[in-house]
C-alpha cells in the first residue's frame, strides 16, 4: 500500500490555504496548513512532511528565508520546496538562489500544480528510499564489522589457547566462553620431559639453517602426538619439550597416556634420526616421566600468556630426562606402578638426581603390551 504524501502548505491568506487543500486532499494528499513562515518552521520537525508549497510574500519571515532555513538544516536539506510566485523572472531567480525546486504562478493552474506536486513527491520518495537503504546498509556494515571483529578476536584467542592446549580443549573453551579453569589451582599431573641427545654438539658444529631444519621436523613430529594423546604443551625450549597430562581437564589413565605418547615419540624420532645420520648428525632421544601434585595456571602478562605447572614433579621429570640415554624412557616408581600391567619395563636402580636429597627409584619402559585408552587417529 502506497504511503500518503504529506504536504505543508504555507500562506498568510487562509483563502489560499483552503483552495490548496480543496485541490490536493481529494487526490489523496494529506495537507498541513501554516499561516506564517515561523509556524511552518515549527511544524516541520514533527510533521513528517514530504513537500512544501511555499508562498513568497508573507509578513515576518518571507518565503525566501523559510526556504533558506529549510536548506540549511541537515534533516530537511533535500525536502522538495515549490514556491508560489505572483510575478515573473525576478522572484524566480531569487527563489532559485534560496533553494527552491520548482515554481507555481498565481493564480495557479490545478493540473499544473498537481503535476508538479506528483513529480517532486515521487523524487522525494526515491530519495527517502535511497536514504533508508543507505542507513540499512550502514547498519548491516556495522553489524558485519562487529561480527568480523568478534570472530577475529575469537580466532586470536583460539590461537593463543592452542599454543598450550590441545585443539579439542581450546575449542571447548571458545564455545563455552569459560576459561576460569585456567586460573591458579592444584592438581595431580603426569609430566613428560624429552630432548635430543647430542644436540648441543650438533648445534655448535652446524649452520643455523640446518639446526632450524632439524628442529622443525622434530617439533612437527612430536607436536601431532601431543595433541593426539590430549597432552598439554607447556613449552618448547630448543630441543627440550615439556608436556603434562590430567590438566586443565582430568583425563582417564594419564600415566598410561604419557608413557604411550613417549614411546610413540621415540619411534618417530628414531625414523627422523635415520635420516639425520645419513648427513652426519648423531642425535638420539631421551624421555623422563614423573607423577605428582603441582600448582598450575596461567602466567605472564596481557598479550603474552603461558599455561604452566610449578612443583617438584616437573623437576623430577626433567632430571629423569637428563639421566635417560638415547632411546631410553625413564619413569618414576609412581608412574611405573600405574602402567606395570600394560607396559614392559625394568628397574634401573636408585638414581642420585640433582636437586633431590634422596635417591630416586626409576624404571626404563621399553614397550606397551596392552592399551585400553582411546586416542584420535
Amino acid at each position: 500500500m502506497t504511503e500518503t504524501i504529506t504536504i505543508l502548505a504555507v500562506d498568510d491568506q487562509p483563502a489560499n490555504l483552503r483552495l490548496l487543500d480543496a485541490v490536493l486532499s481529494p487526490r489523496g494528499y494529506r495537507v498541513i496548513r501554516a499561516t506564517s513562515g515561523e509556524q511552518a518552521l515549527e511544524l516541520l520537525p514533527s510533521s513528517d512532511v514530504d513537500l512544501v508549497l511555499l508562498d513568497i510574500v508573507m509578513p515576518g519571515i518571507d518565503g525566501y528565508e523559510v526556504c533558506r532555513r529549510i536548506r540549511s538544516a541537515p534533516e530537511t536539506a533535500f525536502l522538495p520546496v515549490v514556491m508560489i510566485t505572483a510575478s515573473g523572472h525576478q522572484e524566480k531567480a531569487r527563489a532559485i538562489e534560496a533553494g527552491a525546486d520548482d515554481f507555481v504562478s498565481k493564480p495557479f493552474d490545478q493540473s499544473e500544480l498537481l503535476a508538479r506536486v506528483a513529480s517532486l513527491a515521487r523524487i522525494k520518495r526515491y530519495h527517502d528510499t535511497v536514504a533508508k537503504q543507505a542507513a540499512e546498509l550502514a547498519q548491516w556494515n556495522a553489524e558485519l564489522e562487529a561480527r568480523v571483529n568478534t570472530q577475529l578476536e575469537e580466532l586470536q584467542r583460539m590461537k593463543r589457547l592452542r599454543r598450550f592446549l590441545s585443539p579439542q580443549v581450546a575449542e571447548l573453551v571458545i564455545n563455552s566462553g569459560d576459561d576460569s579453569f585456567l586460573g591458579s589451582h592444584r592438581r595431580e599431573i603426569v609430566v613428560v620431559f624429552c630432548d635430543l641427545r647430542g644436540f648441543t654438539a650438533f648445534a655448535e658444529s652446524s649452520e643455523p639453517e640446518e639446526v632450524m631444519g632439524v628442529l622443525k621436523d622434530y617439533h612437527t613430529a612430536l607436536g601431532e602426538l601431543i595433541f593426539r594423546y590430549e597432552g598439554t604443551l607447556e613449552r618448547f625450549t630448543g630441543d627440550g619439550l615439556m608436556v603434562f597430562f590430567n590438566d586443565p581437564f582430568p583425563l582417564d589413565k594419564p600415566a598410561q597416556r604419557a608413557v604411550e605418547m613417549a614411546l610413540a615419540m621415540r619411534e618417530r624420532v628414531r625414523t627422523l634420526a635415520e635420516g639425520w645420520s645419513r648427513v652426519g648428525h648423531d642425535l638420539g632421544f631421551g624421555v623422563g616421566i614423573a607423577q605428582g601434585f603441582a600448582t598450575l595456571g596461567r602466567i605472564g602478562y596481557e598479550g603474552r600468556f603461558d599455561y604452566a605447572a610449578i612443583g617438584s614433579v616437573t623437576n623430577l621429570a626433567a632430571r629423569l630426562c637428563a639421566e635417560a640415554g638415547a632411546g631410553q624412557v625413564l619413569v618414576s616408581q609412581r608412574v611405573f606402578s600405574a602402567v606395570d600391567d600394560v607396559a614392559v619395563g625394568e628397574s634401573v636402580g636408585a638414581l642420585e638426581l640433582r636437586g633431590f636429597s634422596r635417591p630416586i627409584r626409576a624404571f626404563g619402559v621399553s614397550r606397551m603390551i596392552n592399551s585400553s585408552i582411546e586416542v584420535p587417529s
